[in-house]
């Protein structure tokens, strides 16, 4: 169960995805970059307890951005996507596009200040 699928295609479907967030959400995304790389370190599958790394979010949840808390002049957040693995727990181009849609809104969701358990809970 694996789809392949090329950098450049799959650079597409992340910008589709971010796109398609609605506006009020896409308006507060600041100071974030979104980068694809092929696979995790090996120390960012460890520092997450192991299995299965999908996508990455490091840098300071929007809630935690308080004026006198050092946030000012700070270098961007990342959410990181990783192709392979997506693509190995992807049966078709369906499966990764929405693969690829859900952990976009995960990491998105971290950017936010939701939790790994409330993200689960709402489906992501």
């Amino acid at each position: 169960m694996a789809y392949d699928m090329d950098l450049g295609q799959f650079e597409t479907v992340l910008r589709e995805a971010l796109d398609g967030l609605p506006r009020k959400f896409k308006r507060q995304l600041n100071n974030l970059e979104f980068v694809v790389e092929d696979d995790p370190s090996p120390e960012q599958v460890k520092h997450l307890g192991g299995g299965t790394l999908l996508g990455l979010y490091q840098g300071i949840p929007l809630p935690r951005r308080r004026p006198g808390t050092g946030y000012y002049g700070a270098l961007p957040d990342k959410i990181t996507l990783f192709r392979h693995p997506l693509q190995s727990v992807s049966g078709d181009r369906e499966d990764l596009v929405n693969r690829i849609r859900r952990t976009v809104l995960h990491e998105i969701g971290h950017y936010f200040g939701i939790g790994d358990e409330d993200l689960r809970a709402m489906g992501y």
